[in-house]
């Protein structure tokens, strides 16, 4: 399965960003409001610029409490971000986020975001293609 199916079965097109110059405390209104694990930072919304998630926030609640929900997203955000491209399989990715300990990553085309995939999707793809796969196997062995 390639990323592009992913994203073309995913409820809400597009990716939430925001500034990184918003404060920690706006990126947390946004996490909440639209139920989502991870933003993309952003300045011009075309491109990322880091990535805040909400594993990110917690390990600075844990070292300075509540005060970090001041800090600037920037502060906080991971700034190597690991993107990918609607081609890419879904396999490899999985194996790249598991590697690489992230549960989110940007998709992009000409250096454009374009969507954003998480663990969870690429889990759900894969446990669909399966049964798929399962159903068909089974229709082949009982004749019909």
């Amino acid at each position: 399965m390639k990323v592009e199916q992913i994203l073309s079965s995913k409820p809400q097109p597009g990716v939430e960003t925001i500034a990184p110059e918003a404060s920690v405390a706006d990126a947390v209104a946004v996490l909440s409001e639209k139920r989502i694990g991870a933003l993309v930072v952003s300045r011009d919304g075309q491109r990322a610029d880091g990535i805040l998630s909400e594993r990110d926030i917690v390990r600075e609640l844990g070292r300075k409490g509540a005060e970090c929900l001041d800090a600037r997203v920037e502060d906080l955000m991971t700034r190597k971000v690991e993107t990918c491209v609607g081609q890419d399989n879904t396999e490899e990715i999985l194996t790249r986020m598991t590697e690489g300990r992230f549960r989110h990553m940007p998709v992009v085309e000409d250096e454009r975001l374009v969507g954003l995939i998480s663990t969870g999707d690429v889990v759900k793809a894969r446990l669909s293609e399966l049964r798929m796969e399962r159903d068909a196997l089974e229709g082949m062995v009982m004749g019909y």
